[in-house]
């Protein structure tokens, strides 16, 4: 095992691997309880149970895609990277797609093994370098920008700080009430410990504010811990069932799968350079191993939307396992595990509460929110494409038609500005392809 994972060349051992494991899985183990909440749509009152994905059909597809990405990973590619349903991406699934257009949760789960068929095709051509390239890098940091904005007034909305107004869309709820409170408590708490380095800061936010939840009566105590695993019955496979049916091939439904593969694109790309580059695994500016890394991702992509749950991707919070001395695969076997075991405590879901979930979102929203610096604002042809970009995104309340919007406006702005030669042509097959979006788009 040493050998295999090249210990002695990296200067690790398994106590450091182990650690590194251990503290990936505490900063991303909110994920196990966000999105089930998030696909289920717990915080929608009025949406038909009929209609809502199995809580805990979700919690065992987020575990299982959760554990086998990162084994995958960690045998595969060998880096001290962890996997799980991105955040953003489910947002996008359950608000956007299921909630928005109205489209059932099973085509959604086709649109994402599709878009994790596409990617592993892509990687293996190559094609998927040269499209990630051909994308004006002001782009990528707004659409991260965007889903940040995106993700936090999710959670400002579900924890009921911000509410509909009919005069204004939107305006500030009673931060007298329980809800709000509980959520106030939980992102001043998370944000402290964060200001302070601590790791695992989401996790144990959660984990401060489901206490004083349950101390103030807004969170009923659970009467056990550990149980029984629920049934997958509800969510596994039922991705299969969308190709059948002849309202699954629609233009908005291209627009969807684009929308999957492109933020899974830009989301694992840019994890993977990160933690990398934090653990010193980069070589004259390469990343080694490189295209079985993003296999890895395709992979865990398509076996995630089979179990049942959103697009499965490479987790910025495995940066928090390799400052703690993660170097190598090894540490993602062991977060993996960690996955596994987590399937037992189906019993504690029930304390997680929207206004439990709510810090995590925002957090995460801030973190993803900070590429806007890298942004050229100095020059207008690249602003109103990257401001349209992001802004579009919470507005709208949709990640898709946020991208959409700024890959538009781009191609006109730097055509008006004399720089063509700029454009890559891909540039304007993706223009053709969003007003079509917008024009057969219901």
């Amino acid at each position: 095992m040493q050998k295999y994972f090249e210990f002695e060349k990296l200067g690790t051992n398994y106590r450091r691997e182990i650690i590194g494991g251990f503290t990936t899985f505490l900063a991303m183990a909110y994920i196990l309880v966000v999105n089930p909440l998030t696909l289920s749509l717990a915080a929608v009152t009025d949406f038909p149970d009929a209609l809502r994905m199995d809580q805990g059909a979700v919690f065992v597809a987020t575990a299982l895609a959760s554990a086998i990405g990162s084994i995958i990973m960690g045998l595969i590619g060998k880096y001290p990277l962890a996997l799980a349903p991105g955040m953003g991406l489910n947002a996008f699934f359950a608000f956007t797609v299921v909630l928005g257009s109205g489209i059932p949760w099973q085509h959604a789960l086709g649109a994402v093994l599709i878009s994790g068929v596409f990617f592993f095709l892509l990687t293996l051509t190559g094609l998927r370098e040269k499209i990630i390239n051909a994308i004006p890098i002001d782009l990528k940091y707004a659409v991260g920008a965007g889903i940040g904005l995106f993700i936090t007034f999710v959670g400002l909305q579900s924890a009921q700080i911000i509410v509909n107004n009919d005069a204004t869309l939107v305006g500030l709820g009673d931060l007298t009430a329980g809800p709000p409170l509980l959520a106030i408590f939980g992102i001043v708490v998370t944000v402290i410990m964060m200001t302070r380095g601590i790791k695992g800061a989401v996790f144990y936010g959660m984990i401060l504010t489901v206490i004083v939840g349950m101390i103030f009566g807004e969170i009923k105590v659970p009467h056990q811990v550990v149980g029984h695993v629920p049934s997958i019955e509800p969510t596994f496979g039922a991705a299969f069932s969308a190709f059948g049916d002849s309202s699954f091939y629609t233009t908005a439904m291209l627009g969807i799968i684009l929308t999957f593969l492109f933020v899974d694109f830009f989301d694992n790309a840019g994890t993977l350079v990160a933690v990398a580059g934090q653990a010193g695994l980069m070589k004259d500016g390469k990343l080694p191993r490189a295209g079985r890394a993003l296999i890895s991702d395709s992979i865990a992509s398509s076996v995630g939307a089979i179990l049942g749950t959103s697009t499965t991707t490479s987790f910025i919070e495995s940066s928090a396992g390799v400052a703690s001395g993660a170097r190598t695969g090894f540490a993602s076997l062991v977060t993996a595990g960690l996955f596994i075991l987590s399937l037992f405590f189906f019993p504690l879901l029930s304390v997680i509460t929207a206004p439990v979930t709510a810090p995590a979102l925002i957090i995460v929203g801030v973190l993803m929110v900070s590429s806007l610096g890298k942004i050229d604002w100095k020059r207008f042809e690249i602003a109103v494409p990257a401001f349209l970009t992001m802004i579009a995104m919470p507005l709208t309340y949709s990640i898709a038609t946020g991208i959409a919007m700024g890959f538009i406006f781009y191609p006109i702005t730097m055509i008006v500005k004399g720089r063509t030669k700029e454009i890559h042509p891909i540039m304007y097959f993706f223009f053709v392809i969003f007003v079509l979006y917008f024009i057969f788009l219901k």
